[in-house]
């Protein structure tokens, strides 16, 4: 892309009172921005309002300082990361996003653009920004499981679900060789690609540019908007075959993403909690609602399979898996400590009731059960068994 159809692309993102849906009337009349601007204010009158029009031929302020920004970020060089705006109608621009309601006009990639253009085999993994400790490590299983097998794990690079998805998805690849294949896992943003948020993510960040995708459908420098996240997410579920909601509260993004999923047609999957916790009531709403309920990375990939023409490598479950990543965890797996846990968060006073054991050896118990990564310590005195997904 030359420098000058770049800064016509910005303009039109730039007008004022233009939005995605008047900017597509216009490219299908006129053709590329430069043929928009290149228009009088009488002819762009029998497409859009006066008000539009003349926004249209007015210079926005700021569109210098953008344009020069964004051609010397393009420029920039990170070793093997790349960097690219896909404009809509470009050859870059994935298919896939085409068929959504308000496509965007442009999107910021930064990544593995060598690989295949953005049309992968992919899965979102979507869920709370709090977490429980087993909805986190659920979350970097199904991931691990699915890079194993060949799929792109989607999120949006927040708190919790996101970033432990990403991280299994980066783990599974590495364990399973997928890394020079197929991207990893990508990460569809709520802010410029200049900036990383939130900032505990910037390692992670930079692992997914090196094995995967960054994508943004903002301009550099825009910071992190609270409209801007539940907008991104219509990229994140176009961009999938499949959203898998991990955990979720009743009023959440993540039911955002499921809706928007199943508005475009794709498969909803939710994994059931505890009837206790906030975190699984918006999951237990979706499988009320017809998503499937599932307890298994297999019930994902045999539900995608027929779409997906059938992936390598795929794990029979993540229990047969996931030993490396859970540690001695199954050592504990009869203990009668860890039955007496069962799943639901729990305080000491009632494990005391339920084993019979006196204070100093339940905590030396639990502290072992801890260490081994069996058993998270939650706020407010509780523990909380870690099982396999």
């Amino acid at each position: 892309m030359e420098r000058d159809e770049l800064a016509a692309w910005l303009r039109l993102t730039l007008t004022p009172g233009v939005g995605n849906a008047t900017v597509r009337k216009l490219l299908a009349a006129f053709g590329l921005p430069q043929a928009v601007f290149a228009q009088s204010e009488q002819t762009l009158r029998h497409l859009v309002s006066a008000q539009q029009a003349t926004a249209l031929l007015d210079v926005p302020a700021g569109l210098e300082t953008l344009a020069g920004r964004t051609w010397h970020w393009l420029e920039e060089t990170d070793g093997d990361v790349q960097r690219r705006v896909a404009t809509l109608g470009d050859a870059t621009y994935p298919v896939s996003l085409l068929h959504i309601e308000d496509p965007p006009l442009l999107l910021y990639l930064m990544g593995q653009l060598a690989l295949p253009a953005p049309a992968p085999a992919a899965i979102a993994i979507v869920g709370s920004r709090n977490p429980t400790p087993q909805g986190e490590s659920n979350a970097r299983q199904f991931a691990h499981a699915f890079a194993q097998a060949g799929l792109t794990v989607i999120s949006g690079l927040a708190l919790g679900i996101d970033g432990a998805a990403h991280a299994g998805a980066l783990q599974g690849a590495e364990a399973s060789g997928h890394h020079d294949g197929h991207w990893a896992t990508i990460a569809v943003v709520g802010t410029g690609l200049d900036r990383v948020y939130p900032g505990k993510h910037r390692d992670l960040a930079h692992r997914i540019a090196r094995h995967g995708l960054l994508i943004s459908e903002y301009p550099l420098g825009t910071p992190p908007l609270s409209a801007n996240f539940p907008k991104r997410n219509r990229i994140i579920s176009g961009l999938s075959l499949g959203t898998l909601v991990v955990e979720a509260a009743l009023k959440s993004g993540s039911l955002i993403t499921a809706r928007l999923a199943s508005e475009q047609g794709k498969d909803i999957f939710a994994i059931p909690g505890s009837i206790h916790a906030a975190q699984s009531r918006g999951c237990h709403a979706l499988i009320k609602q017809g998503a499937k309920l599932v307890e298994s990375p297999e019930d994902v990939l045999e539900e995608l399979r027929p779409q997906t023409g059938g992936v390598e490598g795929t794990p029979l479950s993540i229990a047969e898996n996931n030993h490396s990543m859970l540690g001695n965890g199954q050592i504990h797996h009869e203990s009668a400590l860890l039955e007496a846990l069962g799943f639901d968060p729990v305080g000491l006073d009632a494990l005391l009731a339920r084993t019979g054991l006196d204070t100093a050896r339940l905590q030396a118990a639990l502290l072992e059960l801890e260490l081994d990564g069996a058993v998270a310590r939650l706020p407010g005195g509780l523990f909380q068994r870690q099982g396999t997904a």
